[in-house]
């Protein structure tokens, strides 16, 4: 697997390596222990997949509060997306800054979101499937969002911030300066 680190280092872009023939090919998508060795040493609980049905379907800017704070691997199996992380841990260096990668299905790229980053994604094609591990539980008194077009923030989106197709829920999300307290940015080894 080929490991790249991206602007706000603690978000990784993961490329598992593919050995094909004609029949298609084969893939480690996952190993716990070279995760732990070469991304961060975490457990993973629990797996997700969502079905985007519309191209410009956004979901996110998304995160949980301690102790459910969830680091999430994220991977597209159809279809692509535009994979965003947002720093949100207070007194880090890169606060309020994002970063992004397109995910594909065709290639099987795949973004680490540590906890305390806030996650969003903006599908690229119409019937989008992405999967997504994560190392906590869902927990509806810890779930927290922001607003996916906040200016402070900036995200270059692929689409203008009209074309998006936004749950209710996302609609209402606060800006990053309104969202309360979140996390404490601690520097790792």
């Amino acid at each position: 697997m080929e490991v790249s680190k991206l602007k706000i280092e603690d978000v990784v872009l993961i490329t598992p390596r593919r050995f094909g023939d004609d029949r298609g090919y084969f893939s480690e998508t996952f190993k716990d222990e070279w995760f732990r060795n070469n991304v961060e040493d975490v457990t993973f609980v629990q797996d997700n997949q969502s079905l985007s049905v519309t191209s410009g379907t956004l979901r996110g800017l998304h995160y949980q509060l301690e102790p459910f704070a969830q680091g999430k691997l994220v991977r597209c199996i159809a279809g692509s997306i535009f994979d965003v992380a947002v720093d949100i841990r207070h007194g880090s260096e890169t606060y309020g800054q994002w970063v992004g990668a397109t995910l594909t299905a065709d290639v099987g790229e795949q973004l680490w979101i540590p906890a305390g980053f806030a996650h969003g994604f903006c599908t690229l094609e119409a019937d989008t499937a992405v999967v997504y591990k994560v190392t906590a539980s869902y927990s509806k008194d810890h779930d927290r969002g922001i607003r996916f077009d906040d200016p402070a923030i900036g995200i270059e989106w692929p689409l203008s911030a009209g074309a998006a197709v936004l749950s209710e829920k996302d609609k209402v999300q606060p800006l990053l300066k309104d969202a309360g307290p979140g996390f404490i940015y601690k520097k790792r080894n």
